[in-house]
């Protein structure tokens, strides 16, 4: 990819940062947003609101009020993003299992007791409990691309409880405790409203030891293929005691079954034993996989309502998650989606959201990037942007080394770089 090719990306982010002037009253706050945007696809190593206003040269408190108290409608971005993704997605090439939704948690650690949600709690960006704050995400996944559509913090009882401590964080006496599946299921019902259908939904135990969520789902005709607990409750007749999963299906079984390959396009191809057996859950007709690593001996055990399909496919489907898992260190590292340090709700969702946004811009480019990529060139990725950013598309050119760039922003400056027609238009 040659330089002129990434510095038409400039104005290519500035037109797709357009779409939202909508969820703006003042010009000057849509600058902010502009300035935030760049900030958060830029070099910088921490994208808090500090150091991004100082490498864009806007005072701290003017984009602290900017992402806090000024009035623009954050929730419209979201709804922007949503939707100009559905039509992204409907537009897509895919492969045989069309569309997959990804349902997961992050987390981070935080320091003190002020930023809202955040409390002493499991926290899997350090597989241990730690002072921290979790957030609950829907991903997709359709052939190679790949996104975050959603972003809710989850609220613990601790903090629902202590409605001053909410009062204090701006937290709206609306928002309450709610159950992570509770939240991840809101979420769908969003998605869904903005245009996003999903043919498969794939989750961890942590939602699929969850039954409300997935008699929900079954409910409403969304096929599910969740991970489950060997505890998970099973019974394999209408009138049979209900019985642990590790009971109905054991290890011994998995490996008396069929041979499978996962492939990975990260990571080396894995060797899965694994077979199945129709169960009830609470009335509902669902089938049980249980799962061997061949190299490792792990089990796995997982949940589907798509009785019907190959087992071979539901394993494929299962083991699509791993896409959740690429996006969430690009939205860490390269998004700085933990990197917020505020004590205030609003501000929270809304870096949040505007993490999300960019992202939009990095997935919805990422197959373009690649499928442009020259001989030979060992840079074709967008200016500022390190490798994970665009999946398999190596980092930035070495010698691209613009003024904007030293500035921190990640894409060139758009107004004398206008009247590149073709940029503008990729992004539409």
């Amino acid at each position: 990819m040659t330089d002129q090719e990434i510095a038409r990306l400039g104005p290519a982010f500035a037109h797709y940062l357009g779409r939202y002037r909508g969820c703006f009253l003042q010009k000057r706050t849509a600058d902010h947003f502009d300035n935030y945007g760049r900030g958060l696809l830029s070099e910088l190593p921490r994208k808090s609101v500090e150091p991004i206003a100082l490498a864009c040269g806007t005072a701290v408190r003017t984009l602290q009020e900017f992402l806090t108290t000024a009035d623009w409608q954050h929730e419209s971005a979201r709804e922007q993003l949503q939707r100009r993704c559905a039509e992204v997605l409907d537009g897509l090439p895919g492969d045989d299992l069309g569309t997959v939704g990804v349902i997961d948690e992050t987390s981070a650690v935080k320091k003190g007791d002020r930023t809202p949600g955040v409390q002493r709690q499991y926290l899997g960006c350090v597989g241990k409990i730690d002072n921290g704050i979790v957030t609950v995400h829907v991903g997709v996944a359709k052939g190679t691309f790949q996104a975050l559509l959603d972003a809710d913090l989850y609220l613990p009882e601790s903090w629902n409880a202590d409605r001053p401590r909410c009062q204090a964080a701006g937290i709206p006496d609306e928002v309450r405790y709610r159950p992570k599946w509770r939240i991840a299921y809101e979420q769908l019902v969003r998605l869904d409203a903005h245009g996003v259908r999903f043919d498969w939904l794939v989750f961890d135990e942590g939602y699929g030891s969850k039954v409300p969520f997935l008699r929900a789902l079954d409910a409403v005709g969304q096929p599910f293929v969740g991970e489950v607990p060997v505890s998970f409750s099973v019974t394999t007749a209408a009138r049979d005691e209900p019985r642990r999963a590790d009971s109905v299906l054991r290890a011994d079984d998995a490996r008396r079954g069929r041979r499978f390959r996962v492939s990975r396009k990260t990571v080396g191809d894995t060797r899965w034993r694994a077979t199945s057996r129709l169960i009830e859950v609470r009335g509902c007709r669902w089938m049980l996989v249980v799962a061997q690593n061949e190299s490792t001996a792990e089990v796995k055990y997982f949940v589907t309502n798509a009785t019907d399909e190959p087992l071979a496919r539901v394993l494929r489907v299962a083991f699509r998650r791993a896409t959740i898992e690429h996006q969430f260190r690009v939205a860490k590292s390269e998004a700085g989606m933990t990197h917020y340090e505020g004590r205030q709700y609003v501000g929270l969702v809304r870096h949040l959201i505007l993490g999300l946004v960019v992202l939009g811009f990095v997935s919805i480019h990422t197959d373009r990037l690649r499928g442009e990529k020259t001989a030979g060139d060992d840079g074709a990725g967008v200016p500022g942007a390190e490798r994970p950013m665009c999946g398999d598309v190596p980092s930035e050119a070495r010698d691209a080394g613009t003024t904007a760039r030293r500035r921190g922003h990640p894409l060139p400056p758009t107004a004398e770089r206008a009247g590149h027609e073709s940029a503008q238009k990729m992004a539409t």
